[in-house]
């Protein structure tokens, strides 16, 4: 949630910063605005809504003023240091007073900030006692004050101003706040200069030629550097045009770690596309073979990307639990199927939300799987903290090079998907499940349970999904044309067995998150147990139907639940492998998909549930790739 910019260079920075915002949008948000510092001046803008409303504001300022600072052409000066933020609500509702950024009362000083700061009550009061007089709901707004009186601290002791002082002022204040958060700060008497801190929330820097750039997410500053730069936890980083300086809180010498991004610009650009998520499910096929792409070494073992932990540590393992929110929660119901399977160790499917507050029983011997596309996903991080204190093993599965999950983990598998843009998963999820598998396999080679071979054969199946994956969206129209009839429905029901279950569970997620349409996921052997009762003359009911091929006892259960349905006046819309005949006389609508074992069914069967909450939102005119009050990256619990 919330998208952070900032940049120090040469260069005009409004323009880059509002770039920058451009390409956050995808994380979801409410409010946006902008601080430049134009030589002594701080000039800022805010408002709430879509950054379109922000840029009609700054393009009716320069009409009504064209001499605010040197008359840029954008509005608001020739200032080459900059900061830009976009807001989800948390304090404080979606107005234009609690938009960032925040200034002090003195005008000098903006901050802008994502995250939330716990104690902000305690600092309020403490501030308004000394006479501070708030403007805004939001809890960034003690930061800003904070931050003012700091930095008039530090001059009164004799330091001059320069952008030391600005760290200087940035390391006080962090050591006053509580929770998770990433602020970034300007300072007008101080031009050239951004500083920002992070803890428990995503900063990277962007290093330039002669300019340098912070953010929430390299997708901000992609179009202008690839190299970047990652940030530990309680960090501060000060970036003028020609210098990155780190330190920690206590305002020691740190060093960040230096990565290469390795997709560019075009890579976030919607490529001809209605919307980011249709390109994003036709990405699906290349998605997966990245994810695979070098995991099989010459002597046929399965190769994680970073391992912090030695066979015998996973020889010791009795117990998993993959911990995951929302559609990465749902890779991890299938990948417990697949795990089991393979590997015969105990595996539990926790909500991160829920699973440190429950008391888990962890020790030395038991193995976290968490999953997270960014990286950053609070709750997510939250439980993965709660296992290192409990002594337990943590292995990562994410998309995010760099980011805060994977760097605390003991190893970490990336499935090298490149950017989702869209909030609802789709790519991100197919990829997740390809590691959910990846690392099932490498557990049951190095415990003894699969020879190099037979982890060779499965993988040579996997390799194989991207053709199957390409071949299934080539002829995906006449789901289309079911989305459209769909499209005025009040409900829609998913039922499914096995690795079907989870993914009736994710397509009434997508349906739910794209359309605002109710939706519900069942296991189908749970109809006759309440939610039959649900049934209507007409209410569509789509079956997840597994392959009859080895699984004939579970296809047959699944064929009996359609005609339960069926008897009750559902129209059923199937979704079965090629060549299953049993089911077609059951289905008012038959969906075919590529034959694939049963444990790896769901990049297969996925895929037509993706396609059909899209299409389904689109005819119901929304916003298909930013829904309401969803956000890509949940950086708050």
């Amino acid at each position: 949630m919330c998208g952070i910019v900032g940049y120090a260079g040469a260069r005009p920075a409004l323009g880059i910063v509002l770039d920058g915002l451009r390409r956050l949008e995808y994380r979801g948000y409410d409010s946006a605005g902008v601080a430049i510092v134009c030589e002594d001046q701080l000039l800022t803008e805010k408002k709430a809504g879509k950054l379109a409303n922000l840029e009609k504001v700054l393009s009716e300022r320069a009409a009504n003023d064209p001499a605010d600072c040197a008359a840029s052409p954008i509005g608001i000066g020739d200032g080459t240091t900059g900061i830009g933020h976009t807001r989800w609500a948390t304090h404080g509702g979606p107005t234009d007073r609690n938009a960032h950024p925040h200034v002090a009362p003195d005008g000098r000083v903006a901050v802008i900030h994502n995250g939330i700061i716990e104690n902000f009550a305690k600092l309020r009061s403490e501030l308004e006692a000394d006479g501070v007089q708030f403007t805004s709901d939001t809890d960034t707004e003690c930061a800003a004050h904070l931050l003012s009186a700091a930095l008039a601290d530090l001059r009164s002791a004799g330091q001059p101003d320069s952008p030391q002082l600005l760290a200087a002022g940035m390391r006080v204040v962090c050591q006053r706040l509580e929770g998770a958060f990433t602020l970034l700060a300007v300072d007008a008497a101080v031009p050239g200069a951004v500083v920002g801190a992070r803890r428990n929330s995503p900063l990277v820097v962007g290093r330039g030629d002669g300019e340098n750039y912070l953010a929430s997410d390299v997708a901000a500053f992609i179009e202008h550097t690839r190299d970047a730069v990652e940030l530990g936890q309680d960090q501060i980083v000060l970036i003028t045009g020609d210098s990155i300086e780190i330190t920690d809180f206590d305002g020691q010498p740190a060093t960040g770690k230096d990565f290469h991004i390795d997709w560019d610009s075009s890579a976030a650009e919607k490529g001809g596309y209605d919307w980011f998520m249709l390109k994003e499910i036709e990405e699906q096929p290349q998605a997966i073979a990245d994810t695979l792409l070098g995991r099989l070494t010459d002597t046929g073992e399965i190769a994680l990307d970073e391992v912090r932990l030695s066979d015998q540590d996973l020889r010791d393992v009795d117990k998993i639990f993959i911990v995951a929110c929302g559609t990465a929660y749902h890779s991890g119901l299938v990948a417990k199927y697949a795990i089991e399977h393979w590997t015969r160790i105990p595996c539990e499917v926790e909500l991160a939300s829920e699973f440190r507050y429950r008391d888990p029983v962890l020790d030395r011997s038991t193995l976290i799987v968490v999953i997270s596309q960014s990286g950053e996903t609070m709750d997510t991080l939250m439980a993965l903290r709660h296992a290192k204190e409990q002594k337990a093993r943590v292995l990562a599965i994410c998309n995010t090079n760099g980011s805060t999950i994977p760097r605390e983990s003991d190893a970490v598998l990336y499935t090298h998907g490149g950017p989702e843009i869209a909030v609802a998963s789709t790519k991100a999820f197919l990829t997740q499940l390809v590691a959910c598998y990846l690392i099932g396999l490498h557990l049951a080679q190095v415990r003894g349970i699969k020879f190099a071979d037979e982890v060779g054969a499965v993988v040579a199946q996997l390799q194989e999904m991207p053709g199957k994956l390409r071949e299934l969206l080539d002829r995906i129209e006449p789901v289309r044309e079911l989305a459209r009839e769909l499209k005025s429905e009040p409900t829609v029901l998913f039922i499914g067995r096995h690795v079907g279950y989870p993914v009736a569970l994710e397509g009434a997620l997508k349906l739910k998150e794209l359309a605002y349409m109710h939706a519900e996921g069942f296991a189908a052997g749970e109809l006759k147990h309440g939610p039959i009762a649900l049934i209507d003359k007409g209410t569509p009911v789509i079956c997840v139907v597994p392959s009859p091929v080895g699984r004939g006892m579970l296809h047959d259960k699944v064929v009996s639940n359609i005609q339960e349905v069926r008897a009750r006046g559902a129209r059923t819309i199937v979704i079965a492998e090629e060549g299953d005949e049993a089911v077609v006389r059951y289905a008012d609508h038959l969906i075919y998909v590529p034959r694939t074992p049963t444990l790896l069914a769901p990049l297969v069967t996925t895929v037509p549930l993706q396609v059909l909450a899209a299409e389904i939102a689109a005819a119901r005119g929304h916003d298909v790739d930013q829904p309401r009050n969803l956000a890509k990256s949940v950086t708050v619990e």
